[in-house]
């Protein structure tokens, strides 16, 4: 034991006369006690937290000349409470003026509490962390190059879409500038200097490109610097994929992995692109509020005209949902904000993103499928789901089938004897104990040349198929196992991959993924709002992301499939810039209306749209007010319109407190009615319960604007089903001139023993065959 030697020879004594009265093993637990006191004291020292600090505005000082100088005072003035004494530079996150007065630092809890003591102070928000919502489609939705919606917007021609994202890669062909107008006089954006990112990669068509990660390295969250890049360059081609199917500006007949008859050209192809990159190749694969809210702040600053995110947090209280309140801060300067609805769609009161002011979109399957062909040694042909991305061709190989074993025929894990299939195509049961992508790898794994897989409900992504895999329906799959069983030799004669069929029936569907209503903060508001694109959707991506690995080799493509709510958000992005460049002086809740009354419910085979979840016909809750049908939408007949005021007055009907009011709407001042009023909206929906009285009935009150030419009488058709009751009054409605306003009052009924779910739809007509359609729809509890 090496003895320890005190400098001080007083303290030294002192130990020593210590020692010889109490003895060393009192002297010792002494010394232990006050080292633990220490200890004690070290961590009960006040650890800095991010808090995004919402203030009032109207008590900044006139002699501090921006908000953020006023801010960083604040802070300063703050230091004193802290033993650590940090200046404001480090404290301050970001200075926000747009979304909300106020900045985003780290604080400690007394700073915390001095701050909030102040009467500057509105709300505060601890940080919190979001999760990201993870083209044939223009075709799709009816956009022509000669006809309808396309050519009178001039493909989007001067709108700017902000897309709130993981970045860009700037280099894709998507982003060329070949065609492409001036960047607009009122841009006040800019493309920033970073890891492999310079402002002379932006052009006429990325015209922005700015990143935020403050928040998430306050919060102590590494981000990868082996998969991403301190700045906008995108690293997980997410961003790429959703800013090239909004605005994407390169015609592609994609065979990229096989994937013929594609096409990766936006939906506005026309239109100028910046990026805000909030998303990072972080351990938590999670983006911070602080940060989010700063590149809506910054987008808000620049001056897009369309906002589209494909994020989500937790379900809140509007006061205390930082997408909300950015987005209203947005929709107050005219900019038109497209949020995805969410991938939790197993799930009921799953819509994300849902404020009446924010147009909420789910996504719907294409008519368009990636196929493989089998033909058996008997003469059969048929054709399943493939996304294999080689173009291989397999003749004359053996088909296996355990039939005298269980395990085996549902290829259940290591049931599979390597011998036995080694060279073979394999086909496997279906069943309950394992699902196919658990099959698929025992197959691969047991060395067989190529897998047949039976299911009704395919959940696997293209980037699963990483050895040939066919998936058939279970009765198709049967047809082939009664071969597979009854023959004395049984031989697949050949076996195609990388086909694509278009047309397929029935679409659209809702995707299994896609969240659905009631929605969970406010269920009296009807969302999603509409359906869109989202599965296999065509894009560019970053060209150096391992795609898919196939036979020892790491695949990448500049175009890759994805799927997600966060695939069909940028589609309606796309579609509100066509709609603005025809109609500059519609507002976003103008423009949301014209997108919502055109929509269809019916897929191609002409009834109810379906629920690719079980197949069964899916309800407003899932699709909204439908399909979107752009060509429609520039000229709707009639709009549901609505400003900020009349977001004011639904938030004064929720019975927030004014603290709560003030942080929504970012004043400490307005003006409610004495009675609450509806919000003027495109869909109607109705809860009741077991203690409503019978009949349970509701009225709704709605005004319309005519935003057609002329004359033009209205007249109300509604579809009821049995156990409902709708009436409306007027009937008709008379228009003699453009912006002319109506009102009327909608009341639907039930009767007691209605199912859970009832809907019809009201549609106004006239005789310009104009079809302002608003689904009907009533909750039973």
């Amino acid at each position: 034991m090496v003895p320890i030697k005190l400098k001080n020879p007083s303290i030294s004594s002192a130990i020593r006369l210590i020692t010889r009265k109490m003895g060393l093993c009192n002297v010792i637990s002494i010394l232990l006690l006050m080292l633990l006191q220490i200890t004690n004291a070290a961590s009960n020292a006040e650890e800095y937290q991010t808090y995004i600090i919402h203030m009032d505005h109207s008590h900044k000082p006139a002699y501090f000349l921006t908000h953020e100088a006023w801010h960083r005072s604040t802070l300063k003035s703050l230091s004193s409470t802290s033993p650590a004494d940090r200046d404001d530079s480090e404290m301050l996150l970001y200075s926000y003026s747009h979304v909300m007065h106020g900045f985003s630092a780290r604080l400690t809890p007394s700073q915390l509490s001095k701050l909030e003591s102040s009467s500057a102070h509105v709300a505060t928000y601890p940080e919190s962390f979001g999760k990201m919502f993870t083209t044939h489609s223009p075709k799709f939705l009816g956009l022509r190059q000669n006809l309808g919606l396309w050519p009178a917007a001039s493909y989007g021609q001067d709108v700017i879409i902000g897309i709130i994202d993981s970045g860009i890669w700037p280099e894709s062909e998507s982003f060329g500038d070949k065609g492409m107008s001036e960047v607009p006089e009122r841009w006040k954006g800019a493309c920033e200097n970073g890891t492999a990112f310079t402002p002379s990669l932006c052009n006429k068509k990325l015209i922005g490109a700015r990143s935020f990660s403050k928040g998430l390295e306050a919060a102590g969250i590494s981000i990868s610097k082996q998969y991403d890049y301190d700045s906008p360059r995108d690293f997980l081609g997410h961003g790429t994929h959703t800013s090239s199917t909004a605005a994407g500006n390169h015609v592609l007949s994609a065979s990229h992995f096989g994937y013929a008859k594609g096409t990766a050209r936006g939906v506005a192809p026309r239109a100028h692109v910046a990026m805000y990159k909030v998303l990072w190749a972080s351990d938590s694969e999670k983006s911070a509020a602080s940060d989010v809210l700063a590149g809506m702040d910054q987008a808000i600053s620049d001056g897009v005209d369309i906002m589209s995110l494909s994020i989500g947090f937790d379900f809140l209280p509007y006061y205390n949902d930082i997408i909300a309140i950015g987005a209203l801060s947005a929709i107050e300067k005219g900019i038109v904000v497209v949020c995805a609805a969410g991938n939790d769609g197993w799930a009921e009161n799953s819509t994300y993103n849902g404020a009446p002011w924010i147009t909420t979109v789910g996504a719907g399957t294409l008519d368009r499928s990636f196929t493989a062909t089998l033909t058996l040694d008997n003469g059969l042909t048929v054709e399943g789901e493939s996304y294999f991305p080689e173009s291989v061709y397999i003749s004359d190989k053996p088909l296996y089938y355990g039939k005298d074993n269980a395990s085996k025929a549902i290829c259940y894990y290591g049931a599979l004897d390597p011998k036995e299939v080694a060279g073979k195509v394999v086909l496997c049961d279906n069943t309950m104990k394992t699902d196919v992508d658990g099959q698929k790898e025992e197959v691969r794994s047991a060395g067989a040349y190529a897998g047949i897989f039976m299911t009704d409900m395919s959940l696997l992504d293209p980037q699963d198929f990483v050895f040939p895999a066919l998936i058939v329906p279970i009765s198709t799959g049967a047809v082939i196992r009664e071969y597979a069983t009854q023959a004395n030799t049984t031989k697949v004669k050949t076996l195609t991959f990388v086909h694509t069929n278009l047309g397929i029936k029935p679409a659209p569907q809702v995707a299994y993924f896609s969240s659905r209503g009631p929605d969970p903060i406010t269920p009296g508001i009807l969302k999603p709002d509409i359906l869109a694109p989202g599965v296999d959707v065509l894009a560019a991506v970053a060209p150096n992301r391992l795609f898919i690995e196939v036979n020892n080799y790491n695949l990448a493509s500049d175009y890759q499939l994805m799927s997600g709510t966060s695939m069909a958000a940028p589609h309606v992005a796309g579609v509100a810039a066509l709609l603005k460049a025809v109609h500059r002086e519609w507002s976003p809740a103008a423009i949301r209306s014209a997108i919502m009354t055109t929509a269809y419910s019916l897929d191609n085979t002409k009834t109810t749209i379906k629920d690719q979840w079980g197949g069964l016909p899916a309800t407003p809750l899932e699709f909204g007010a439908g399909h979107i049908n752009p060509n429609r939408a520039m000229n709707p007949g009639l709009i549901y319109d609505m400003d900020v005021q009349d977001y004011i007055e639904f938030l004064c009907g929720l019975g927030y407190t004014a603290k709560q009011m003030s942080a929504v709407i970012r004043r400490s001042q307005w003006s409610c009615r004495q009675q609450p009023t509806e919000l003027n909206y495109p869909s109607f929906i109705a809860i009741f319960n077991g203690t409503d009285g019978s009949p349970k009935a509701k009225n709704f009150s709605r005004v319309v604007t005519n935003v057609g030419d002329g004359t033009s009488i209205y007249k109300a058709f509604l579809e009821v089903p049995s156990g409902m009751k709708i009436a409306v009054e007027p009937s008709s409605l008379t228009f003699t001139g453009k912006n002319q306003e109506q009102d009327f009052v909608l009341r639907v009924e039930i009767d007691n023993n209605a199912p859970k779910v009832t809907y019809g739809y009201l549609k106004w007509i006239d005789q310009q065959n104009h079809i302002v359609s608003s689904p009907v729809v009533v909750i039973n509890y």
